[in-house]
């Protein structure tokens, strides 16, 4: 391995000095983060490279003295200045910070600096940092679809009219709240949005608001100053601050607790926030995606989202259908978990069998896109032929047997499914009112009443508390 690499993005040139090198795989690493990308590139070592052919000149001289430089950090620090003097292309080095400058680095001239060993998430922001000058560059649009629409798998009705407007959200500043229920890619939309958005070069932070303790909430979103609190010793930033210019992604928005969506809404309107013990607000450039598992009329029922923040969240809504309505969906899903996990366990499995493909279909999915993939996971992992079997599917709940439905069975199943959620999502709308509801359904009380027995649905949950003073 030699010490500086020259990676080729589709057009883009970028040299890659490894500072731990020849020790260190690290570029070996770049590529294979691009690779698990989808994005087309090619490491090659400068020392095999005319000079001509990736300066866009005679750079001989300078960029010879470039590998050199890459021994150790000392020699970068006292020579890369004037190497950089008239390079053409970015640099970006891998080093250590205990044993490089990265500040001086920078002075020098060097575009970025990450942090051995390199990682996708941050890498690939400051790839795309170095390229997003360049509006027809081929490597940056083929990193836009593979992080954002390309990874949105499906040919459903429902499911692309959903995608169809993913695009449409990032290109305007908006609030997006996404819903659906665990499981169905309610992240890798609201990463879609992100990096199709003129913030894609900016951080992308998810957070999964019900995963935060309930008295660390306000401190991990907005920060505090030293002396806020007992043991507050020094400024902390929250992950507002850390996510200045790019997205922050709220997963679970209803586990935020009351003060913290009181706090949120302010964020949402003003654009700034108060770091906990802080006098001053400061003013914060993110946009923020929101997302829940539950429908948002039940969980503004039942005290857990305030009304007044929903209807500042709920300015582009993005409702994600479950798998079980996008059967269609599923062998396109399984066939693309099927090519990542052969890949990543050295595989060479080519195909499901029928039978296989058939317990996939008639499974409901309760965990949806999720569930499926860490099947077609385990079933790479059990198979020892060219294609998954039926005995590879290992579902717990599911049918032993590999019978495909026939045609009244999988109506009356479907039909079933129809019928559960268009009942509480009446209910949901009405608050529990069993009349109210049946009247929008156009069907008598006594009728409508039967098919809730007839389902096990519990009008109940659906009503709004008391409050009482």
């Amino acid at each position: 391995m030699v010490p500086a690499d020259f990676l080729v993005l589709d057009g883009s040139r970028i040299l890659v000095l490894d500072c731990d090198a020849p020790r260190s795989s690290h570029a070996a690493a770049v590529a294979a983060i691009l690779d698990h990308a989808g994005c087309h590139q090619e490491i090659r070592p400068v020392a095999r490279t005319p000079a001509a052919s990736w300066s866009g000149g005679d750079r001989g001289p300078e960029f010879e003295a470039l590998i050199a430089v890459g021994q150790n950090g000392s020699r970068v620090r006292e020579s890369l200045p004037e190497v950089l003097r008239r390079a053409e292309i970015p640099v970006l080095v891998l080093a250590d910070v205990s044993s490089v400058d990265a500040i001086d680095l920078m002075k020098s001239g060097v575009a970025d600096v990450v942090l051995p060993p390199p990682t996708p998430a941050g890498l690939v922001p400051r790839l795309w940092r170095l390229i997003r000058r360049s509006p027809g560059n081929e490597f940056r649009r083929q990193l836009k679809q593979n992080l954002g629409l390309a990874r949105l798998i499906g040919e459903a009705p429902q499911f692309l009219a959903e995608v169809r407007k993913a695009p449409l959200a990032a290109q305007c500043d908006v609030t997006v709240i996404i819903t659906g229920e665990t499981g169905v890619g309610k992240e890798l939309f609201a990463r879609a949005v992100h990096y199709l958005s003129p913030r894609a070069g900016g951080p992308f932070n998810p957070v999964n608001c019900g995963a935060i303790p309930y008295d660390l909430v306000e401190n991990e979103l907005f920060g505090h100053v030293a002396g806020a609190f007992t043991g507050a010793s020094s400024n902390h930033p929250g992950l507002i601050e850390e996510s200045e210019g790019g997205t922050l992604f709220l997963d679970e928005i209803d586990c935020l607790s009351p003060l913290a969506q009181v706090k949120l809404l302010r964020l949402l309107q003003e654009k700034e926030y108060r770091p906990l013990g802080s006098a001053r607000t400061r003013s914060a450039d993110v946009r923020v995606i929101t997302a829940m598992n539950t429908p948002p009329e039940k969980a503004i029922a039942d005290g857990r989202l305030r009304r007044d923040l929903f209807y500042r969240i709920n300015v582009f809504p993005l409702n994600l259908p479950p798998l079980r309505e996008r059967l269609q969906d599923i062998p396109l899903l399984a066939r693309h978990f099927l090519g990542r996990y052969c890949a990543e366990y050295k595989k060479t499995i080519t195909a499901f069998a029928p039978e296989a493909i058939a317990l996939l279909v008639e499974y409901d999915w309760p965990g949806n896109v999720r569930e499926l993939e860490h099947v077609v996971q385990r079933a790479v992992v059990l198979s020892s032929g060219e294609r998954i079997e039926s005995a590879d599917i290992l579902i717990a709940g599911a049918r032993s047997d590999s019978r495909v439905l026939s045609l009244r069975e999988q109506k009356a199943h479907l039909i079933a499914q129809f019928e559960v959620n268009y009942l509480q999502r009446l209910l949901a709308a009405h608050q529990g009112n069993v009349s109210r509801a049946a009247q929008a359904a156009r069907k008598n009380r006594r009728a409508f009443f039967e098919l809730l027995r007839k389902h096990n649905i519990d009008a109940e949950q659906f009503r709004q508390p008391r409050i009482s003073f």
